[in-house]
């Protein structure tokens, strides 16, 4: 067959252009790798988010000391001016050849594409099946980074063989790059898995397992905040708390459907009395039987259940990140059970929420989503074509009634219904997936659930799952490398230190935590025989809002002298006014202190 040129994205600055010039670098990095390192098998070179990688099965073992040379060949590669070049095959001719080079990884990946149109892409030396698209030439992608390596299996199985990852980056502009790589550094220097064990929030212990975290006294503290503080906003909200069993048996998720679409990211079965049972990976089958429990009526409509429920997956350890993928976690989850003219008014809320929960937590940015079907592959979702038009139309009108730009996401939602995804922005730019609101055609017909309309009839509720933490070791992982670890004062483990000089100050130290302590606040006296600059330096290090520092002087004239981490002063402040200042930051949950200092 003849060659055809590949066609490019019409606008050079949108995602898909994005993405073609990050699988063009893949191509040319694995074309590198096998020149360097004979003998390299190649699999896979997808772009992803923020960049590209591609996984190599080689005897050789990757390490960062490599890449100095494989970007250096790249370079060189990339200023040949390449074009990349498509070209039509059959199933037996890509067979053919991907044989000759003894590509045993491509064979098995052209299995799965017998009746299928087919593709080589070739640039310079080397060609790859892939399905495009791609920068017009090598030349365009001279501003690129390779990263890291990581183990990964072949196609996510951990009963296939490990192969090499090699994580990199890619932009159009030199300028772009520099920005992402700084942007990277200062990741690294937020990183919650450093700084969550630094500050003594948490940790992972080798003993109990990997992915399950014990929360220390500090974290448990914000957490607990944390908890509270939803609680308070969803009953505020119409919700009714909720609580149900870590376990339930078997027969309940062969219900739902989960020890079907499911049962790889489940634990396995627990023999109780000769019955088999199962962690929960999800909180909905339970919160189901409760609505069953007994029949509801439209008046009883809409019914709100919240529970910060603890649930449980197996996730590979090589997937596992800290507090971002973890084995056991708790969800904020509720599920909303209404009528179909109830369900945009639901939605609104369920998005209200959700925009209160980035206000009061200090996101000043977001962006969101609507995922839906793709009504051309109808038999790969369950519900009618009348019910996805209706709910993707709630979905939407919400967002537009608010003036809330988004992106419609053709194809992208799940089997049993459209969602709203909801991304907060951090402090240094970077995309978090946070709230979702969770369409479901599946479960209320798998539990084949009912209310008493007006007419007297049974109807089929709607039912929606809504998640606003996600869960709440995320969004505390979240958090931590969002303020650098130095929480706002009504989140900070510790609110107030008070540091003595020495033991004469006992006295009136005592008075202040304990005017603090009753005030609610979160307060630790270091009454140790240390000098007074070592104490300023470790709560300062600890990231403590507030130092006050209790010496002879302030103690005659009844005044404190108050230190901020960021190492402002403010001098002869009485303990009123101090307090004063204090309920007042807390109540209004401001982000950073405004008190004025010397």
């Amino acid at each position: 067959m003849s060659a055809t040129d590949i066609v490019h994205a019409a606008d050079p600055d949108s995602q898909e252009a994005l993405d073609a010039l990050r699988h063009s670098c893949a191509h040319v990095m694995a074309q590198v790798v096998q020149e360097l390192f004979p003998g390299t098998r190649i699999t896979i070179g997808p772009a992803i988010e923020n960049g590209f990688y591609y996984d190599f099965d080689s005897e050789h073992r990757f390490t960062e000391d490599d890449f100095k040379e494989i970007e250096k060949r790249m370079l060189q590669i990339a200023e040949g001016n390449h074009p990349f070049v498509g070209k039509e095959v059959t199933y037996e001719e890509s067979k053919a050849y991907w044989a000759s080079k003894g590509e045993t990884y491509k064979l098995e990946i052209l299995e799965g594409f017998k009746d299928q149109k087919l593709t080589h892409y070739t640039h310079s030396t080397f060609t790859d099946l892939c399905r495009g698209g791609h920068a017009p030439n090598t030349r365009s992608i001279r501003h690129f980074k390779l990263l890291s390596v990581a183990g990964a299996y072949w196609r996510g199985d951990e009963k296939n063989a490990m192969l090499q990852r090699i994580y990199a980056t890619a932009w159009p502009s030199r300028e772009q790059l520099t920005s992402h790589l700084k942007m990277l550094e200062e990741a690294k220097k937020r990183d919650h898995r450093k700084l969550g064990p630094a500050l003594d929030l948490f940790s992972i212990q080798d003993l109990a397992g990997p992915g399950l975290i014990f929360w220390h006294p500090k974290g448990g503290r914000v957490r607990l905040v944390m908890e509270d503080w939803l609680r308070a906003e969803a009953l505020k909200r119409g919700y009714d708390m909720v609580y149900t069993p870590h376990i339930a048996n078997v027969d309940l998720w062969h219900t739902s459907g989960h020890t079907s679409f499911y049962r790889q990211n489940m634990f396995g079965e627990i023999e109780v009395e000769k019955a088999e049972y199962q962690l929960k990976p999800m909180n909905c089958p339970l919160h189901i039987l409760i609505y069953q429990n007994s029949l509801r009526s439209y008046k009883d409509l809409p019914l709100r259940y919240a529970e910060l429920g603890t649930v449980y997956r197996y996730e590979r350890s090589g997937v596992l990140h800290g507090l971002m993928r973890v084995r056991g976690f708790t969800q904020d989850d509720a599920h909303i059970f209404c009528t179909p003219d109830q369900i945009e008014s639901e939605v609104s809320g369920c998005v209200d929420f959700a925009l209160e929960v980035f206000k009061t937590y200090g996101f000043e940015k977001y962006a969101m989503e609507v995922s839906t079907w793709d009504p051309e592959k109808k038999a790969d979702y369950s519900g009618e074509v009348e019910e996805w038009d209706r709910a993707t139309g709630a979905l939407e009108a919400v967002l537009k009634r608010r003036g809330i730009a988004y992106r419609l996401m053709k194809g992208e939602a799940a089997f049993y219904g459209p969602k709203i995804d909801m991304k907060l922005i951090d402090a240094i730019g970077r995309p978090w997936q946070l709230s979702t609101v969770q369409f479901d055609f599946n479960l209320p017909k798998k539990f084949n659930l009912e209310f008493v309309g007006r007419d007297g009839a049974r109807h089929r509720p709607l039912m929606v799952h809504r998640a606003l933490y996600g869960s709440v070791e995320r969004f505390f992982g979240i958090l931590v490398e969002h303020y650098a670890g130095a929480f706002p004062l009504w989140l900070a483990p510790v609110q107030v230190k008070i540091l003595t000089l020495t033991d004469a100050q006992n006295t009136a130290a005592g008075e202040l935590k304990k005017k603090l302590d009753e005030a609610g606040l979160r307060v630790e006296w270091d009454a140790r025989s240390e000098k007074i600059g070592h104490k300023i330096r470790e709560a300062t290090m600890e990231k403590v809002p507030y130092m006050v520092v209790l010496g002879p002087k302030d103690v005659e004239a009844g005044t404190l002298a108050v230190r901020l981490r960021d190492g402002r002063r403010k001098n002869a402040v009485s303990a009123d006014e101090f307090l004063r200042h204090l309920t007042e930051e807390v109540a209004r949950k401001k982000p950073a202190s405004s008190w004025e200092t010397e």
